[in-house]
């Protein structure tokens, strides 16, 4: 009978082993796994999502192209620029409707676009001081 207790015992012992154990091993979670809390729990309507997916793109053309100085690259950022920063409300794709129809702040996003620009136009005076603007000397 002592047998059978000490084999019960060791189960015992060794599933507390196992228990405290693994309060200190890594949990492993797998992206999909960790950004899924993230998601959305109800998806944004079709019309929604691509006014979503039309303002990133709108971000992403003005910072992306922040420094470009010629050709197509300047294009896009100043058309993103001017279409970021307009106050047009006439059309269904304008920053301001999109930020109406997506309840997001117009006036916040574009402080933080300029915040980030001044930023990033500093940090690179910074490494390279001949991008800083010429002056005229009269």
């Amino acid at each position: 009978m002592a047998r059978k207790a000490t084999n019960v015992e060791a189960r015992k012992s060794y599933g507390m082993e196992e228990q405290i154990g693994s309060l200190f091993q890594p949990d492993t979670l797998l992206a999909e796994e960790y950004f899924g809390n993230f998601r959305r729990k109800i998806p944004l309507e079709p019309e929604k999502a691509l006014m979503l997916s039309v303002l990133e793109d709108g971000v992403n053309c003005f910072q992306e192209n922040l420094f470009a100085e010629s050709g197509k690259k300047r294009a896009l950022r100043d058309e993103a620029r001017e279409w970021l920063f307009s106050d047009d409300s006439d059309h269904v794709f304008s920053f301001s409707s999109i930020c109406a129809a997506l309840d997001l702040n117009p006036g916040y996003i574009r402080r933080g676009l300029r915040r980030w620009a001044e930023q990033n136009r500093k940090a690179a005076k910074k490494k390279n001081p001949s991008m800083a603007p010429e002056r005229l000397v009269a």
